[in-house]
């Protein structure tokens, strides 16, 4: 068991991030998360005094920056923001199949399961979208794309990008990401 603070608050949050994305909010247990983060309850509670609540809206904050490190990596891999945003839903389709189709949105679950009575994690989900949303726009923008049509578009390719993902985990099949990438890149074409 690893015993520095920093290392310990951030086990708590990973396993959180991983335990919400599989099981959803209503099925992770903070014991759970305890025994999956190798800390004590008391450790839960003392890095995580709002509980449950204040825990998952980290979690989501963490599961924020992965998928935003995911959409970077596909979004700077082609000049062309078409091609970018197919190698976005080639990152996706590979890092889901990867994981037997377990790891889905980090944060999809959770947020149709507190809608309306969280808002502390309404707000932090939120704020996932939101900065999803920017990183697109900033690249659709920086290849020439205007700011209107790269504010629209990336509303687009995020809402697509969630659907198409949520399917393939259903479906067991990188299908759904592969043809959303497709259409999506004739959309921004068109758009040039």
């Amino acid at each position: 068991m690893k015993t520095t603070t920093t290392g310990t608050r951030e086990r708590i949050v990973r396993a959180t991030s991983r335990l919400l994305q599989r099981q959803g909010y209503e099925g992770t247990g903070i014991k759970q998360i305890s025994r999956e983060a190798e800390a004590t309850l008391g450790s839960v509670y003392h890095f995580f005094p709002g509980g449950k609540q204040e825990l998952a809206a980290e979690a989501i904050r963490h599961g924020d920056q992965e998928f935003a490190g995911l959409l970077r990596a596909g979004l700077g891999a082609a000049d062309d923001p078409a091609e970018a945003i197919t190698a976005c839903t080639r990152l996706l389709a590979e890092a889901l199949r990867a994981s037997d189709w377990q790891d889905g949105c980090p944060i999809t679950s959770t947020a149709l399961e507190t809608v309306g009575r969280a808002p502390v994690i309404e707000q932090a989900v939120g704020e996932a979208f939101t900065h999803w949303r920017a990183i697109v726009e900033d690249r659709l923008r920086t290849s020439g794309l205007g700011a209107d049509d790269s504010r629209e578009l990336a509303v687009t390719v995020v809402n697509t990008l969630e659907g198409a993902e949520l399917t393939a985990q259903i479906t067991r099949s990188e299908e759904p990401l592969h043809l959303a990438g497709k259409h999506l890149a004739r959309l921004i074409t068109g758009y040039r």
